[in-house]
Order: structure tokens, then C-alpha cells, then sequence
């Protein structure tokens, strides 16, 4: 009995420092004030704003590309709010299209954005040449219906292309991560 209790002690602490380490010392651990002195500014109102063309790749959770994709994307904005709408064509020949609702909500870069697929309201937070959001998605039937957790970032290039990485995780482990640009065609 000793042995077993011992057993799952060590297991218990693992998970702990696993967790602890991974709150700051990960790619969740950033925060949009690390980047607060960057250049150039992000201002989704104008990175984000017209006709744009992403291509990426999705990780699974075993680190080796589980999906690709192109997607066009046409954002408008009017004054604090904005509308994106994403049509995504992934490398199995499978569609998607997102309708996202932007809301600027304060001073300080804050906005929070909707989408059919989400849960609740993302919240997101423009700062120096990054900016964060944070969700929870519903993943399509035909990918298990999963409700993931995601921290996703875009990182403003000097050429005004956008650098996107997302974390998708469930029950805190990484399930996935997403690696895309997004670039103007206007």
C-alpha cells in the first residue's frame, strides 16, 4: 500500500510541476505587455482590415502536421467595431467558413470578438506589435466536437504581414497548435 500511495505522490507532484513550469515558462505564459515597446504598432482596425490571404498548418498533438490550409479573409471596420469573414480550404478538400464580430472595448487595446464556433466572447489585447486572444472553440462533428481552449497570437511583421501561433489545449494539455501568415491582397 505504501508503495502505491509513494506511487501516486510522485505522479500528483509531476503533474504539479509540469502545470507550475508551464504558467510561466511556455508559449501561455506571455503577455501582451512583453511586448508593449515593439514595432510597428498593431492596430488590428487597420492590420486586420480589407482582403487577406492566410496559408498554414495545423500540429496535432504528437508535434507533426495533422492538417493545411489557405483561407481568404475580408475584414471591415467601422469605427470600434469590425467584421471578419474567413473562408478556409484545408489540404483534405474540406471547407469552412467563420464570421468573427469585433468590439474595441477600451484605451488600453482591449477588444472581444464572436464567432458561431466560439464559446461565450473572446477577449483579446493589441499592445506593442502583438496581439493576444483568448477562447474556447467548438470543434465541427467531423473533428470529434471537441471543446478546446486556445491562446492564439499574432505578431506584426516590419512588412505589415501578421505571424499567427496558436495553442489549442484541453484539460490544460496541448492538443494541437496552429502556424499561419496572413498578408494583404489589396
Amino acid at each position: 500500500m505504501n508503495m502505491l500511495l509513494m506511487a501516486l505522490l510522485g505522479i500528483a507532484l509531476s503533474i504539479l510541476t509540469y502545470v507550475g513550469i508551464s504558467q510561466f515558462v511556455s508559449f501561455k505564459a506571455q503577455k501582451p505587455s512583453d511586448y508593449a515597446d515593439q514595432m510597428p504598432l498593431f492596430d488590428i482596425r487597420e492590420v486586420l482590415n480589407g482582403l487577406m490571404i492566410t496559408e498554414g498548418m495545423i500540429y496535432g498533438p504528437t508535434g507533426r502536421v495533422s492538417s493545411r490550409f489557405v483561407a481568404t479573409m475580408n475584414a471591415e471596420w467601422n469605427g470600434q467595431s469590425g467584421t471578419m469573414n474567413e473562408h478556409f480550404v484545408y489540404s483534405s478538400g474540406r471547407e469552412q467558413e467563420r464570421a468573427w464580430a469585433f468590439t474595441m472595448t477600451g484605451e488600453d487595446g482591449k477588444f472581444t470578438a464572436t464567432a458561431p464556433d466560439i464559446i461565450g466572447v473572446a477577449e483579446g489585447q493589441q499592445m506593442g506589435a502583438t496581439v493576444r486572444l483568448t477562447y474556447r472553440i467548438q470543434l465541427p462533428d467531423d473533428a470529434g466536437s471537441h471543446v478546446l481552449d486556445v491562446v492564439d497570437w499574432m505578431y506584426l511583421l516590419d512588412n505589415g504581414s501578421v505571424m499567427n501561433r496558436s495553442e489549442f489545449r484541453k484539460f490544460g494539455f496541448k492538443v494541437a497548435e496552429l502556424v499561419a501568415t496572413f498578408r494583404s491582397v489589396n
